[in-house]
């Protein structure tokens, strides 16, 4: 694709200012996270007023009695005021429970605040789109933090549920008139039981039932697999991290990619008597490798690389089959503060400006090394070991 010069010489200089600010350690979780805890002290404030802080202080404890109609704006704010918290630490749980809370909130504003407020309609909305575009970037998913925001949700739907169904209590049959029947009422309901004692009789009551049963599949759904998934999968990279054998990892080789180039890097290091750790996404078959040591991970992750020592290695070659993950690699050793030598195999011509980029020690290159001597043998042009030496490596003259 032809790209007009100018074009491209805004993305270098875009490229420039996003490695001169270090974007990727606050950028877009940092500005995500304030906007979403903004929009949260926003409703609170459209709500309960300028100084809301006082009053939910007295709300908790018991001075004010809050209308119906002004509870769920009353939780959804606290809840996204709370949830801001998780998006600084790009965790998923918290991602997923902002996106429910943003749709609530906009559903809220929609179908029962004032025409006033659509400013915040229009900002909710707006910040949804912005969170659903930049939803890779909220990838962590740690059993700690999940089991935090997950239990975080579980707590503030219980809430809704108790204290919604305690200030509609009249509109029951028989009327909820106390906080334990409110909870009992709730738990009975989340959970799809239904004992049918207690009946909503009126309108009001009904959609409010409906409501916290839809949150309360969603949640405990939403919850459940935050924290079983995560588990699931640190067993299993621990399972197959650790079938082989588990060397010192020191002053050793990291081999990283499921692609022939590594897998024969790997061979004749391993005749060398180097010691090679090998880092691939998934398993491989081969018997071949049963007693060599493997992590089974992502590569561009730091704590992938920490766990194959790469503080303490000789040299970390990437040499995967994506040229961009190879430049990925190579940043996120440079992020940890390597001393080792960084090697990043290119696999296509039009990407070595890109690798040049990241800065790597050495830059290797015999698929694009391959074609240029072919086409130099077909054309009679003379080959020196010099210009091969010097073209593998793709070092500049």
């Amino acid at each position: 694709m032809i790209t007009h010069p100018w074009i491209e010489s805004v993305r270098r200089q875009l490229r420039r200012l996003n490695r001169k600010l270090q974007a990727p350690r606050w950028f877009p979780h940092l500005p995500l996270a304030f906007l979403v805890g903004s929009g949260g002290i926003w409703l609170l404030r459209s709500e309960l007023g300028p100084h809301w802080q006082h009053y939910v202080h007295e709300l908790l404890y018991g001075s004010h009695y809050l209308k119906p109609i002004r509870f769920p704006p009353f939780l959804i704010g606290g809840a996204l005021f709370i949830m801001a918290t998780g998006l600084l630490l790009r965790s998923r749980t918290a991602w997923t429970m902002t996106l429910l809370l943003l749709v609530t909130a906009c559903a809220s504003i929609l179908f029962i605040r004032p025409v006033h407020e659509y400013w915040l309609l229009l900002y909710f909305f707006t910040l949804l789109l912005a969170m659903t575009l930049n939803w890779k970037h909220f990838n962590q998913s740690s059993i700690a933090a999940s089991s935090l925001f997950a239990l975080t949700s579980a707590i503030m739907l219980i809430l809704y549920a108790t204290f919604g169904s305690y200030y509609l209590g009249a509109g029951y049959n028989p009327p909820i008139s106390n906080l334990v029947t409110a909870l009992y009422y709730s738990m009975v309901t989340m959970s799809t039981v239904g004992y049918g004692d207690i009946i909503p009789k009126t309108h009001e009551a009904m959609l409010f039932t409906v409501s916290i049963i839809v949150l309360g599949i969603t949640v405990f759904a939403t919850s459940l697999t935050a924290v079983i998934v995560p588990l699931v999968n640190q067993n299993l990279q621990h399972f197959l991290n650790h079938k082989g054998k588990r060397m010192k990892r020191e002053n050793h080789f990291i081999v990283i990619g499921k692609t022939p180039l590594a897998f024969n890097t790997w061979r004749e290091l391993n005749k060398r008597g180097c010691p090679v750790t090998l880092i691939m996404r998934e398993a491989v078959d081969q018997n071949e490798f049963d007693d060599a040591d493997i992590i089974i991970g992502d590569p561009s992750n730091e704590e992938i690389l920490e766990q194959a020592g790469a503080k303490k290695a000789t040299a970390i070659l990437a040499m995967l089959s994506d040229d961009s993950e190879n430049a990925f690699v190579i940043l996120a050793a440079k992020e940890l503060g390597v001393t080792a030598q960084t090697i990043a195999a290119v696999n296509d011509a039009r990407h070595l400006k890109r690798i040049k980029l990241v800065q790597p020690d050495v830059i290797i290159a015999p698929q694009v090394l391959g074609g240029e001597l072919l086409a130099m043998l077909l054309s009679g042009e003379e080959i020196t070991p010099d210009f091969v030496m010097q073209r593998l490596l793709h070092q500049d003259s």
